[in-house]
């Protein structure tokens, strides 16, 4: 008990302080881009137009909002950690009584990946209502609308609306997204460590770590278009300007929000905070005579 509720106050913690990222992120991924595109190096050093990073999008949510305005949204994601946090750590602990592999071996990596997956996946489908009305008191931000002002409130607005499926909106591309990176990174990671990794060579501890956290991270990269369209399906046609056209179509079904990403090469919209590449699709006026 002591160690949930000191896993909750660092995730909270942790919350607080990574929500204006968040919040600027689901803003790109929804096609938000209040301010002109700026002339600037990439890494190659070339000059090109990119769209203003974390800092210059977080200055103009500051001069509309306020600072208080970079944390709309924080009470429902609050929540989702918290009750995420105790639904992980109860699952984790009716499974851990099943038999155990000898440690490092590929039949201990399936079973541990295995019991988070579906740790995971339970906290995950029990959190997704209040994940679906953070992103829409995020994206009001766009239309100026009140709609979604408190997580009681959203909740009847919700179900008034949408019924129970609406608080599931997007909820497939999510799980899908989730189980696939926790598999690709732990097998990546398992067949690093076993192949590449020498336990006779100094540091193999630090070096293993290394490769979980590498494999994570490239897991991320693969998976994030299912982020990006269970985010997009999570708002898509709810009755706010950031979820109808000219934001984002009306999409019947996940699958068709991700063909239509795919057509425009969109799939990647809002991996990145910084070095911002102009998406396709968009119009933007660069000054008065030069448009793009």
């Amino acid at each position: 008990m002591a160690d949930t509720c000191g896993q909750v106050l660092l995730g909270s913690g942790l919350t607080v302080l990574s929500h204006p990222l968040l919040y600027i992120k689901v803003l790109i991924q929804v096609g938000h881009e209040p301010l002109a595109p700026t002339l600037g190096r990439n890494l190659f050093g070339r000059q090109v137009y990119q769209l203003p990073g974390l800092f210059a999008y977080a200055k103009h949510i500051m001069k509309v909002d306020g600072k208080a305005g970079l944390f709309k949204g924080i009470g429902p994601r609050l929540c989702a950690g918290t009750i995420g946090t105790v639904v992980h750590s109860k699952v984790v602990q009716l499974l851990d009584g099943q038999q155990k592999a000898e440690e490092g071996s590929l039949q201990h990596v399936v079973n541990e990946t295995t019991k988070e997956m579906i740790a995971r996946s339970c906290a995950t489908i029990v959190t997704h209502p209040f994940h679906v009305i953070t992103l829409r008191c995020m994206v009001q931000f766009i239309g100026r609308e009140i709609k979604y002002s408190g997580v009681f409130d959203s909740i009847i607005t919700v179900y008034r609306e949408e019924g129970i499926l609406g608080f599931f909106a997007g909820l497939i591309p999510r799980l899908l997204g989730d189980v696939l990176s926790l598999w690709i990174c732990n097998l990546l990671a398992h067949v690093i460590n076993t192949y590449a990794i020498d336990d006779s060579m100094s540091h193999t501890g630090e070096m293993k770590n290394c490769s979980q956290a590498v494999t994570g991270f490239f897991a991320s990269m693969l998976t994030y278009p299912f982020v990006l369209v269970s985010n997009l399906m999570a708002v898509n046609n709810c009755g706010l300007a950031g979820g109808l056209p000219p934001y984002a179509s009306v999409y019947p079904t996940w699958v068709d929000c991700w063909r239509h990403l795919s057509r425009e090469g969109n799939t990647s919209r809002g991996s990145s905070l910084f070095f911002r590449k102009l998406p396709a699709g968009k119009m933007y006026a660069i000054d008065q005579k030069r448009f793009f």
